[in-house]
């Protein structure tokens, strides 16, 4: 069920969901220094590879549960029989590579924070140590991919990390506000416009 209101927002946003809608509200293009948080959308976004957000935000919470509430520790940790656990799973996309590369990942995000400190010093030094604020009139105008994305897709290809192609890295950089893409008529443009570090 959508939810139509007067507020202006970002065009891809209209007739959606009410979780669609609350994650465009309150968590797109928010800054991320959570090194939890940013290991959640770099899982989330791999999984829509060649899917909609909107089937990702569905099995969220089903994700959360799968993935030990996004615990980057535990899994890195996941054995051979948890993959094939989470392969039966119906709360995620039962994608075999996806699930692989997620374990992956998280194996090279351990490896990222030993070198950084954290995933957090590492990611924000793709931007700068700030937001990259765009002014798009039209969410039709917004890229699939910037220089900035094609760097930190290389450099985490570089580092052992799947499912990383540059779309879905910019795509994680918008999520996670290391990008601000809301377009200027959006109620949220004002608010994230001067946002930084």
């Amino acid at each position: 069920m959508s939810i139509q209101d007067s507020i202006s927002r970002c065009g891809w946003v209209q007739g959606q969901f009410a979780e669609y809608i609350r994650y465009h509200d309150e968590e797109w293009g928010v800054p991320v220094y959570d090194d939890r948080v940013h290991f959640e959308f770099l899982i989330l976004e791999g999984a829509q590879a060649g899917l909609s957000w909107a089937t990702v935000l569905k099995r969220r919470d089903g994700y959360r549960k799968a993935f030990a509430g996004f615990d980057v520790e535990q899994v890195a940790g996941f054995s051979e029989e948890d993959i094939l656990r989470l392969m039966q799973d119906p709360g995620i996309i039962r994608n075999q590579l996806k699930i692989r590369a997620a374990v992956n990942n998280a194996k090279c995000f351990i490896e990222v924070q030993k070198e950084f400190g954290s995933f957090n010093n590492y990611v924000w030094g793709f931007t700068g140590g700030e937001p990259k604020v765009n002014h798009w009139e039209n969410f039709k105008d917004v890229p699939a991919s910037t220089p900035e994305s094609d760097a930190l897709s290389w450099d985490l290809k570089k580092r052992g990390f799947k499912f990383v192609g540059s779309t879905i890295i910019y795509a994680y950089m918008q999520a996670c506000g290391l990008v601000m893409d809301h377009t200027t008529l959006c109620h949220r443009y004002e608010a994230l416009k001067n946002s930084s570090c």
